[in-house]
């Protein structure tokens, strides 16, 4: 593993849930001078697909393997199923009755490709970071071409 520390920030939303919705990113690369930020926009969604595809496609920016992440989400869902192994039962079990199980197998993909390190922290709780996710995700989900997000299965 290389030592090069990078901070991904996360959030998700959906007006309605489901509804249309969208994610937010805001990555840092520790003793760098620079920050990158990403978002997008889906038709029908649900927020806990936001906060998980916010978290996928934080890793998926990442060009080298083997780095060291931390991830902050405010997102128990995302937060618990890896910190407490939910996610890797489920896998084990071929992710069987399973809601969301395409980006969970997506998540596992990039999970792998670094150490990774999971941090909660409160929504709107006047942490920066999060707080531009938030507002990321909330622009991106009135966005006038939003996706569609195949996964959903409404």
């Amino acid at each position: 593993m290389q030592n090069t520390q990078v901070h991904i920030y996360t959030d998700g939303a959906a007006r309605g849930n489901p509804g249309p919705g969208g994610y937010g990113i805001v990555m840092e690369w520790v003793g760098k001078p620079y920050k990158k930020e990403f978002s997008e926009g889906f038709k029908l969604t649900t927020n806990n697909r936001m906060e998980l595809l916010a978290v996928i496609e934080g890793l998926r920016k990442l060009k080298k393997p083997g780095l060291h992440v931390k991830v902050f989400t405010d997102s128990k869902y995302v937060a618990d199923a890896v910190t407490k192994g939910w996610v890797f039962g489920w896998e084990k079990k071929g992710f069987v009755n399973r809601k969301n199980s395409d980006l969970w197998i997506d998540f596992l993909k990039e999970y792998r490709k670094h150490k990774v390190d999971f941090h909660w922290i409160k929504g709107h709780n006047n942490h920066s970071q999060n707080e531009r996710c938030d507002a990321l995700a909330v622009i991106a989900s009135k966005g006038k071409h939003l996706k569609k997000d195949t996964g959903y299965k409404g």
